[in-house]
């Protein structure tokens, strides 16, 4: 089996797996950006809280699972920007999710944010992923 290249795209691949299997934790590999990325979905609410954790003497993050009266609080997560197709935005044309109710995560070079917040901080970059 080979290694993806596409390491965001398995991150959003194993929390929407776990989501839907109504597991209450996952861990995953741990990268900067993988932590940024499990920051804003903590802060916007998709995820009840992350942890760094030791897995076999390499670093992971434990993700634990939000769930609204058993409903998974992340309906969908979908990853836009591909290893093959990088799609990047500028502040003023980062789209809404769903009219501003989910949240669309970028890559910066202020670090990784949240559509509202690049457009507060007027900065344009990579779009990640769309939650909602």
């Amino acid at each position: 089996m080979s290694a993806s290249n596409d390491t965001i795209g398995d991150f959003l691949t194993s929390i929407r797996n776990a989501s839907k299997a109504e597991r209450p934790t996952v861990v995953i590999q741990w990268s900067r950006l993988r932590e940024g990325v499990a920051r804003i979905l903590t802060e916007s609410g998709y995820i009840a809280q992350f942890r760094k954790v030791e897995r076999d003497e390499k670093p992971a993050l434990e993700l634990t699972l939000k769930y609204v009266s058993g409903v998974p609080a992340i309906t969908s997560i979908e990853r836009v920007s591909t290893p093959g197709r990088r799609v990047y935005a500028g502040y003023s044309s980062v789209p809404k999710v769903i009219g501003g109710m989910g949240v669309s995560i970028l890559t910066t070079s202020r670090g990784v944010m949240t559509d509202a917040e690049a457009r507060r901080q007027k900065v344009g970059g990579e779009l990640l992923a769309k939650v909602w």
